[in-house]
């Protein structure tokens, strides 16, 4: 058996949720992949498609790749393929504490993208996050005795405490989105694992284990204090704002801003609370001030009229009169790199649909 046939049937032999959705035309072996090993991925070429086949490696955002290695149908080690994923000190962006960067591996045949992209995502270890007042130079934390809060939180900071970058591989899956099925309509999200790695894969996790079923927005904030659209939040499975998972997440600093559609974890005081709770904002102007406070994950690609619709629910203080439903979340296959609607931007309806 020659290195592409045993490539195959290793990436035959484990599907997954998170590596081998339906349309996946390129797909990982397996989640996990330690430095300085084979990355074994299943290359599937369309019937019919013409032209060389190719996978390149994309940043975020970019329009050009920066790295493509031609490939053939069957079996293929990423690692072979691009050395440079075993080097970080040669990819991670320059300045200290400087990490490896997460690439979009695209399968391309001829001159079209096929099938969604193979994140790959650098396994680091992420350092520490913390509440800390520098007016009083004080961390957050309550008292075991007299259970006080050492400092007005409200006044906090999330600072971080870095630790030295350990690349330890890969984790390598193939990209989807997150369709909201509520009882207004749907609303879909894409992630953005180069921003929050651990958090996108947490709420994967969850939506792939059924969590989000018929689950209630408990919370809707459609005017912050300063009268500007704030959030619509759900995630707790007893519909009191209180519930989650049973286990919590720690912080990310995320780099997206929060804006109309943008989706974030909702946490307790400690920032290092996140669970199963979610808000998607309503306007950059009502909650600019969350910046670098939340950990911001996605982005709605469609269904801004539902998220209107639900920050237009009827409220008993922030409480829905008649909370709107999260029948279940799904996942879809994500579209080729750079070829998807980019994030919602908050129209100007005047008038919001509502009902059930």
């Amino acid at each position: 058996m020659n290195k592409s046939m045993w490539l195959a049937a290793l990436v035959g032999t484990w599907v997954g949720v998170w590596t081998a959705p339906a349309q996946a035309q390129l797909t990982p072996s397996k989640l996990y992949f330690g430095v300085g090993r084979p990355i074994a991925v299943l290359v599937q070429v369309p019937e019919g498609a013409s032209g060389d086949a190719r996978i390149a490696l994309y940043e975020p955002g970019a329009e050009q790749p920066r790295f493509a290695a031609p490939v053939a149908a069957g079996g293929a080690d990423l690692a072979s393929l691009f050395p440079n994923l075993w080097k970080p000190e040669a990819e991670a962006p320059a300045g200290p504490g400087a990490r490896p960067r997460l690439y979009y591996a695209q399968l391309e045949v001829g001159e079209v993208r096929v099938g969604p992209p193979v994140v790959l995502q650098p396994m680091v270890n992420p350092g520490s996050f913390m509440l800390y007042s520098f007016d009083v130079q004080k961390p957050y934390f309550v008292d075991p005795k007299t259970q006080q809060p050492s400092i007005d939180a409200r006044q906090a900071q999330v600072i971080h405490t870095p630790d030295s970058p350990i690349y330890s591989g890969l984790c390598a899956y193939v990209e989807q989105h997150a369709v909201f099925e509520t009882s207004l309509g749907e609303i879909e999200f894409r992630f953005r694992p180069e921003a929050t790695p651990n958090t996108v894969r947490n709420f994967v996790q969850l939506v792939a284990g059924g969590f989000y079923e018929g689950i209630e927005f408990h919370r809707v904030v459609a005017k912050s204090p300063a009268g500007q659209p704030f959030v619509i939040q759900v995630g707790d499975p007893t519909g009191t704002g209180s519930g989650g998972p049973g286990y919590s997440v720690d912080f990310e600093f995320s780099s997206v801003p929060h804006d109309f559609g943008v989706l974030s974890m909702a946490r307790d005081t400690d920032p290092n609370t996140n669970g199963s709770q979610v808000f998607v904002c309503l306007s950059r102007e009502g909650t600019q001030r969350l910046d670098g406070k939340y950990v911001s994950f996605g982005e709605a690609v469609r269904g801004a009229e539902v998220i209107l619709a639900i920050g237009a629910t009827p409220v008993n203080g922030d409480r829905p009169v008649e909370p709107p439903v999260l029948r279940q979340v799904r996942l879809v296959p994500a579209p080729p790199f750079g070829m998807g609607p980019g994030p919602l931007k908050r129209p100007e309806i005047k008038d919001v649909p509502t009902g059930r």
